[in-house]
């Protein structure tokens, strides 16, 4: 299979200036905490396309020097060096013209850096890719050992659109079907809007999937919310899957996403919430995905998707610390409070 060093789409560069590695030659990646994987696919869209430069502007979009450190002021801890070990892969090669192989070779890469005890993050790409990363991870873990957070507008359960089983309206009851994730499982936050019809509901409900409307969010606040599905997602699995869907925050925060549904989160609530899950919960892979900067303004969606990269690093690193040390923290509770600088 061929394979590219360096971004597909874009200049040749890593996230904000990581060491390469080389996904296929673990070797290179010995020492990693996480291995960061491009996937520069929009063969999956819709509606508007464009998420295959994701990738490259997700790795790039910070006012900070693109090579240094990023100490976190909330958990005080740097993602990128000295508190973790991170590598970028580049881009896998992905052909928006065959979707069949593309996520055929994402997830061949996606399990070989998992098999290492490596966490893979993945920079999409449309959602089309969460089937293969969540399964790639699974190889490692165990087929039905892996649960979901997905944070989206959308359900992402459809079964057949435009005459194909693969596409980014679909992923998620792939995975379920597949039996690489549980469907009973299956958190998804964030979710509005005007689709999916009945009958995809019915079949979501049959798989026993939890699904916090944003309507039960704001009624019931996004901490409980949380606090409820990381009991459902820790019982009888042992590593949870990340996938954030931009289009999750409302238009106004992520502008530039192929399928934007107003009404969604803040920046704010989805930064927080991130820091949450990799902080509180055993996380073995994520992915970040729906960035389209042809539709983006200002790079308002490329940054806090760069955000949500950094504070899952952050979260990661945190939690490994505290784990070390034998030390625990509430994610909730600022470190910084004007009397001292850690905790």
């Amino acid at each position: 299979m061929p394979e590219r060093y360096g971004p597909q789409f874009g200049p040749d560069i890593t996230f904000l200036g990581v060491p390469r590695c080389t996904w296929s030659e673990p070797s290179t990646y010995a020492d990693a905490d996480v291995v960061i994987l491009g996937a520069p696919f929009d063969g999956g869209t819709s509606h508007r396309p464009g998420t295959r430069f994701g990738p490259q502007y997700i790795r790039k979009t910070c006012y900070l020097p693109q090579m240094g450190s990023r100490p976190s002021l909330a958990l005080r801890v740097d993602g990128l060096q000295g508190d973790l070990t991170v590598y970028d892969a580049g881009d896998v090669e992905m052909y928006s013209g065959d979707a069949e192989r593309s996520v055929r070779d994402l997830q061949k890469a996606v399990s070989t850096v998992a098999r290492t005890g490596t966490i893979p993050l993945i920079l999409g790409g449309d959602h089309t890719i969460a089937w293969p990363d969540a399964a790639g991870v699974a190889e490692h873990v165990g087929a039905g050992r892996v649960s979901m957070v997905h944070f989206d507008a959308h359900a992402d359960t459809g079964d057949v659109a435009f005459g194909s089983l693969i596409g980014h309206g679909q992923p998620m009851r792939r995975l379920i079907e597949s039996g690489a994730v549980r469907g009973d499982r299956f958190l998804q936050l964030g979710l509005r809007g005007y689709w999916p019809g009945p009958e995809t509901l019915d079949w979501m409900a049959g798989q026993g999937m939890r699904s916090y409307e944003m309507t039960e969010i704001v009624a019931r606040g996004l901490d409980a919310c949380l606090t409820e599905a990381f009991q459902i997602a820790t019982d009888e699995c042992d590593a949870v899957f990340l996938s954030v869907d931009i289009d999750v925050c409302d238009p106004g925060h992520a502008p530039g996403t192929g399928t934007p549904e107003p009404g969604g989160l803040t920046a704010r609530q989805l930064l927080d919430a991130v820091r949450r899950v990799t902080y509180e919960l055993p996380v073995a892979g994520v992915d970040v995905v729906e960035v389209s900067p042809p539709y983006d303004h200002a790079d308002i969606t490329s940054a806090l998707a760069n955000r949500v990269v950094l504070e899952a690093l952050s979260g990661i690193a945190r939690r490994r610390r505290d784990a070390r040390d034998g030390t625990s923290w509430d994610p909730r509770r600022p470190l910084l409070d004007g009397r001292s600088t850690d905790g």
